[in-house]
């Protein structure tokens, strides 16, 4: 019966501790994937700014020149770095714990972050849809602020719910899709589950990232420390509850700011024409 097993997946056969290749190659990627995410920092970080005392990040709009298609690559090619060198020390020793040969993990990596890249398609979809509507329409403009923080508050209170725990507990396993017999799944698809389970766990602290500046270095650093600590250190609640209540925070204090500010603009009389309020 062991022997049929074997065959009926060929990822499984021969398990054995990874390969130093395996450990090597993961190794080059991640540097790899920070440095090209370096790069994209330093050349699409910059910003413009929008009414409603916010800014816009670059990433969202075309070069000059640029088609979409070409936007649309050259952020998933950025995303898909961002994720490598967010997410690979905590993967790593997830893909370890499988003791599967260095091909299947391969395999396996490769699923993972295929979802991961999925996902940044979506997010790539949606984030400059926002951003051209924003820019269309000065009241969406003015409303971001507030919008983003309740977004803040709603991702924070989220870090605290059973939900978010419970999908924590899943993606810290050695098989985060939770599959009842791993060893029948092909190395590929059980890193698509994983990776499911990851984007799913992680959301909350992607919408902080988005938020607080997607290519800000020390956001990007700051989430991938939390994202890091949530999977492998002994205490995961204590460290998603601290990144719930700073996005709370955070997203309090921007939502106050943005109050004061329309509650300013509202008293402002515009000089030219006694009584008329500026906005």
């Amino acid at each position: 019966m062991a022997h049929q097993q074997q065959h009926k997946n060929p990822d499984i056969r021969n398990v054995a501790r990874p390969s130093a290749e395996f450990i090597v190659g993961c190794v080059v990627v991640f540097v790899a994937g920070a440095s090209t995410t370096a790069y994209f920092c330093a050349s699409m970080g910059y910003e413009m700014k929008m009414a409603g005392d916010w800014k816009m990040s670059m990433m969202w709009m075309r070069m000059p020149g640029q088609t979409w298609i070409l936007a649309a690559l050259s952020f998933l090619l950025m995303w898909l770095a961002m994720m490598v060198a967010m997410m690979m020390p905590s993967a790593f020793l997830m893909f370890l714990k499988t003791r599967r040969h260095s091909l299947s993990l391969c395999y396996m990596a490769s699923g993972y972050f295929t979802i991961w890249l999925i996902a940044g398609f979506g997010i790539c979809v949606l984030g400059v849809e926002f951003n051209d509507a924003a820019m269309r329409s000065e009241f969406l403009s003015r409303t971001v602020p507030l919008l983003s923080g309740t977004s803040l508050i709603a991702a924070g209170i989220f870090q605290f719910t059973r939900w978010k725990m419970m999908h924590l507990l899943r993606c810290r396993s050695p098989f985060g899709c939770a599959t009842s017999y791993p060893q029948d799944e092909a190395s590929f698809w059980l890193g698509c589950k994983q990776g499911v389970a990851c984007c799913v766990c992680c959301s909350s602290l992607m919408i902080i990232q988005l938020i607080l500046g997607i290519m800000n270095p020390l956001v990007m650093v700051a989430v991938a420390i939390v994202i890091t600590a949530e999977k492998l250190l002994p205490r995961p609640d204590v460290t998603a509850r601290f990144a719930g209540i700073t996005s709370i925070v955070a997203g309090i204090i921007m939502t106050f700011h943005w109050a004061t500010l329309n509650h300013g603009r509202k008293l402002s009389l515009h000089p030219s024409s006694p009584g008329a309020f500026v906005f």
